[in-house]
């Protein structure tokens, strides 16, 4: 048998049907990702295996560092055959690692190639898989197409213009690919050389000077109405953990003053006015119907050496263990207190949180919207099997697994959307065991539709982006 057959990681005849006849045709609504926008607007077609594969791909470099790979193989400038060959070395060293399984996922779905990755495979499937590059299939719009993506959420800047967006939305794709508003710069005051650099931008996108706190603000929240004009309904932000202090208009707008005068600000100071610019931006999203997604728990750039060389978001960050719940109630509540708490989902990066996040966020359902607060899907180093059965137990456990938006690709390969495959097959997998032990009823259509709902209709519903 074929290491990706047809019930790859069905262990029962439930999990089976559950997957085959609920889950698998189900279309693919990847509402956070990293794409490239101009990449869709160019319909990018991709040189060969190497480019496609590798380009970006932080989880490989990651590996092939610790398979002692040499930089130039991962980031450098090596041939891209070579640096296709020393990933194909060490792929058999990734055995029980997420990366065996979605690399035979990737080259299944993609190019039909059916083989064990290795050195001595991988001549055959650099000759084959270029082969098949150079179909219309494996372009940027083709792949959209033939995973059936409905809907695509990129990640960007309040400083983007979005025209890329702007080409996407009148090229009549099936996929929907719409703006998310990302606006992490705003908030480094800490860094007031880079701070204020980000808000020169802004200020030159919006046309007008920014010399105080309320024109920061009108700055941004012009920006998020552009983006909402755009299709955007989602905002997006990466955070070691919430913000919280109490603190006054007056006290933010003297940080911000600092900052501009270019002086950091203490980490009090960073608090406060992290706090107060983010509690405007759920406001904003809350008068919108937006939702406001909060990434915590990453521990970022921590080999400064690494950092210098080659920046962020190159495969130097890690889990943190940041206190996370006195700080998240009291900036949830900052929002609901005065009716103004948006649809918001969190991705919790350490999973030692899950079950003190999820009783948090169940604090702040309020019965307007189903599942309003929710606990995000597996991130990052907890999208793979044990991560995503640890964080969907935690989610049956203290709410309503029913109503969870799951999967997303938080990638930026376009390689990437046989992630959803392997979260259907496991989310399966754990119901059809629990249907086989008596622990839930053996009724397809109860359990198959909530499998449904949880593959694409929950968030159909609950972002809004296609109405």
């Amino acid at each position: 048998m074929s290491f990706i057959h047809d019930d790859f990681l069905l262990q029962t005849d439930a999990a089976r049907e559950l997957y085959h006849n609920y889950a698998k045709d189900e279309p693919i609504y990847d509402y956070h990702c990293h794409l490239p926008p101009q990449d869709v607007a160019n319909n990018r077609r991709f040189s060969d295996l190497a480019e496609i594969w590798l380009e970006g791909d932080h989880y490989k470099w990651r590996a092939m560092r610790s398979n002692g790979v040499s930089e130039a193989y991962c980031t450098g400038e090596a041939d891209p055959y070579d640096k296709f060959l020393a990933w194909c070395r060490t792929v058999p060293h990734t055995l029980r690692n997420p990366l065996y399984h979605w690399s035979h996922l990737e080259l299944k779905r993609y190019f039909d190639i059916d083989v064990l990755i290795s050195e001595d495979t991988a001549k055959e499937i650099w000759d084959a898989a270029n082969e098949k590059l150079k179909s219309d299939d494996l372009s940027a719009h083709g792949i959209l197409k033939n995973f059936k993506v409905k809907v695509v959420g990129t990640t960007d800047d309040p400083t983007d213009d979005l025209a890329n967006h702007a080409a996407i939305r009148d090229q009549g794709l099936d996929t929907k690919v719409v703006p998310t508003f990302r606006p992490d710069k705003a908030l480094n005051v800490d860094r007031a050389e880079a701070f204020n650099a980000w808000v020169d931008k802004l200020a030159g996108v919006v046309g007008s000077d920014i010399s105080s706190l309320a024109d920061l603000l009108a700055a941004l929240k012009a920006r998020h109405s552009f983006f909402h004009e755009m299709g955007g309904r989602l905002s997006d932000h990466g955070l070691e953990r919430c913000y919280f202090a109490e603190t006054s208009e007056q006290e933010v707008s003297a940080i911000f003053d600092k900052a501009r005068s270019g002086s950091n600000a203490t980490e009090a100071e960073k608090e406060a006015f992290a706090f107060y610019v983010m509690r405007e931006v759920g406001r904003w999203n809350a008068e919108r119907g937006w939702t406001m997604q909060l990434h915590v728990g990453a521990i970022r750039n921590n080999n400064s050496r690494m950092f210098r060389s080659l920046g962020p978001d190159t495969g130097f960050d890690s889990i943190g263990d940041f206190p996370q719940v006195r700080s998240m109630s009291r900036f949830l509540d900052s929002l609901d207190t005065t009716g103004q708490l948006p649809k918001t989902v969190i991705y919790n990066l350490n999973w030692s949180d899950n079950y003190a996040m999820a009783t948090m966020l169940g604090n702040f359902q309020d019965g307007t919207v189903a599942g309003k607060i929710q606990l995000g899907s597996g991130w990052w180093f907890l999208d793979q099997k044990e991560g995503m059965i640890a964080q969907m137990n935690a989610l049956s456990n203290l709410g309503l697994l029913s109503r969870f938006v799951g999967m997303l690709t938080d990638s930026r390969s376009f390689l990437s959307y046989p992630r959803h495959e392997y979260f259907r097959r496991i989310l399966c997998d754990l119901l059809g065991q629990d249907m086989v032990s008596g622990e839930i009823p053996h009724d397809m259509d109860l359990v198959g539709g909530m499998v449904k709902n949880i593959c694409f209709g929950n968030a159909n519903e609950y972002f809004g982006v296609l109405k």
